[in-house]
């Protein structure tokens, strides 16, 4: 009998199970994943970057979280010697009518009082000389790690403090009993006085599996990336971003500069036939069949159908892609860009047609569900795992500290 299951080796549910394990130095905890290596989706597959906070609303948990686990992350890198640069960002308006959406987010920034500062073409061509644009935010809090480093390290510290980390386990079904809950899984079964679920893609399976009703389902969008050949990493010296649509959730191509040296260019954010489908061709029946029949689905794509099929031409024609990029940075040319690994968001849908611009967590008197937890998710990670820990009840014959 564990205190605690938390269901997902991503980079949320390990540093879920390293804050239990902080604050329930005591407690017997589990956290098991479905593949045979940790971080394999979303956390693996994302582009590492550090997010500043500055996208997000004010008081909202991404804000909150994304400013908290960043501190926080960069203390966990600097004690477990992960590297890190916070090589920061900028934000480039490259056409006038971008210049007041421009504006307003410096604003926010300045309202998360972070480091940040409004600069002029002149500026921007000083700190990143192959850019164009006509003005740009500076942000400095912001920077690139390794998130699968990160993850790992967390694994580390929960097996050192005598927690379960279990790979090639799938929870298949989930039964409440008086005493706790079963997790039914491909190699046996496991019992818990309390679940946590991170899984992250399939987190809205999960929690029907318990008999919630969360009101939602997960929608996946994959994100296609190039990168830019060897010789042509010194177009990009930090990470270049354009304005973002206000009116469209995802932030729009951009460039950036990876920890191992390499330079993205990307994503997109095309519907996924299946979700765990990198390839355009990948495709699962069941995955597929779900987003066709729910209907906000379709209230969605209506809203953004103009959006949305630019991203579908961007996806299938690399011409189109380049043409984007070269918005941000004019030299760029079709030879420079070669494919590289492609990522899968897990956006949360509501029913009555709204994709979930914040963290959602639902929880009930023996369970938590993270059903919402895209990007920052990596950044906020230690947050988000802080915060879970706090709002679950205490384990049994455990003695619980306070955590600074």
């Amino acid at each position: 009998m564990y205190d605690y299951i938390v269901i997902g080796g991503g980079i949320v549910g390990l540093s879920t199970g390293y804050a239990l394990t902080r604050r329930y130095p005591q407690a017997k905890i589990l956290v098991m994943e479905k593949e045979d290596r940790l971080a394999f989706h979303q956390t693996g597959h994302n582009s590492g970057v550090i997010h500043s906070g500055i996208y997000y609303k004010p008081g909202s948990l991404k804000a909150r979280f994304s400013k908290e686990g960043g501190d926080a992350l960069r203390r966990f890198c600097d004690q477990h010697g992960i590297a890190y640069d916070m090589c920061g960002k900028v934000i480039v308006a490259t056409e006038a009518e971008e210049l007041p959406l421009l504006e307003n987010l410096y604003a926010r920034g300045l309202q998360h009082k972070l480091d940040l500062e409004l600069i002029d073409a002149e500026q921007l061509h000083a700190i990143e000389p192959h850019a164009a644009g006509l003005r740009a935010i500076r942000v400095n809090a912001a920077g690139i790690v390794d998130y699968k480093k990160v993850a790992v390290a967390f694994a580390d510290v929960i097996r050192q403090r005598g927690g379960d980390v279990l790979l090639n386990t799938e929870a298949q079904r989930i039964r409440e009993g008086s005493e706790g809950i079963e997790v039914e899984c491909n190699n046996g079964t496991y019992r818990t006085h309390y679940l946590i679920n991170c899984a992250g893609l399939h987190c809205d399976r999960i929690a029907a599996m318990q008999g919630l009703t969360t009101g939602m389902k997960i929608v996946p969008f994959r994100g296609e990336y190039y990168e830019l050949k060897p010789e042509k990493h010194g177009l990009v010296k930090h990470l270049i971003y354009p304005v973002p649509n206000p009116n469209f959730p995802f932030l729009g191509v951009h460039f950036t500069r990876m920890i191992d040296g390499h330079v993205h260019a990307g994503p997109n954010a095309v519907l996924s036939l299946k979700r765990e489908g990198y390839r355009k061709t990948d495709f699962d029946l069941r995955d597929f069949m779900e987003v066709m029949t729910y209907p906000a689905f379709w209230k969605i794509a209506k809203q953004n159908m103009g959006e949305g099929l630019k991203e579908i031409v961007r996806s299938f024609s690399k011409a189109v892609f380049v043409r984007s990029l070269q918005r941000l940075i004019p030299e760029i040319r079709e030879d420079d860009l070669i494919p590289s690994a492609n990522g899968v968001r897990a956006q949360a849908l509501t029913k009555d047609g709204k994709l979930a611009d914040d963290f959602l967590i639902v929880q009930n008197e023996r369970s938590i569900h993270i059903l919402n937890a895209p990007s920052p998710a990596a950044t906020a990670s230690i947050a988000i795992g802080e915060s879970i820990s706090e709002r679950i009840p205490e384990p049994k014959h455990s003695i619980p500290y306070a955590v600074g």
